[in-house]
């Protein structure tokens, strides 16, 4: 009789010590879900404050381009009140839209295109934009290795327990996918 409550209670300990551990696990990768998402955030302010700056920078050259300049304003500022991973990537994916439209405009201005101010924050956006993929491809990562946990046993007994869920890819749409048009004016 003693020998089946030692054994009980070794597997209770044992069974709440993998319990404790499968949480801890859980709750550092979901912490770096979360830190690589605010990494995402943060570049997409520092796109979207290069984008103020290079918009500025073209109203003093192509001043009756105003549907393309508020095209940008009003995809920067559903960039700016989006709240879930989703809604950023939308965002995201207007901004893009809105900036190509943009950088088609600058095409038709050769002094813009000269500018050196426009070239510097066109340098920077390209840097920002790069520094968003690395950051994107970190996060779905980070998201791939905590939703295999969620999913493998016995970690899903206790993600179900306490309340861990799926987290959600940045992806990008189908029109992303697609490789740019290029138009070299033949």
């Amino acid at each position: 009789m003693k020998k089946a409550i030692i054994i009980i209670i070794a597997v209770a300990v044992l069974l709440l010590g993998i319990s404790i551990v499968s949480y801890n696990n859980l709750t550092q990768n979901r912490e770096e879900v979360t830190e690589k998402e605010a990494v995402i955030d943060v570049q997409l302010k520092r796109r979207a404050d290069l984008i103020g700056n290079l918009v500025e920078s073209v109203k003093g050259y192509a001043a009756h381009e105003t549907a393309i300049i508020n095209s940008i304003s009003d995809a920067r500022a559903n960039l700016a009140g989006a709240e879930t991973t989703s809604d950023k990537a939308n965002a995201n994916e207007e901004v893009s839209g809105a900036l190509s439209n943009l950088i088609a405009i600058a095409e038709n201005y050769p002094d813009l295109k000269a500018d050196a101010n426009f070239r510097q924050l066109s340098d920077e956006l390209a840097g920002t934009e790069n520094r968003i993929s690395v950051a994107r491809i970190d996060y779905n990562s980070a998201v791939a290795t905590y939703n295999k946990k969620i999913l493998s046993f016995p970690t899903n007994i206790i993600a179900g327990i306490m309340g861990f869920e799926k987290s959600v890819y940045f992806e990008i749409s189908e029109s992303e996918k697609e490789a740019p048009k290029i138009n070299f004016g033949t």
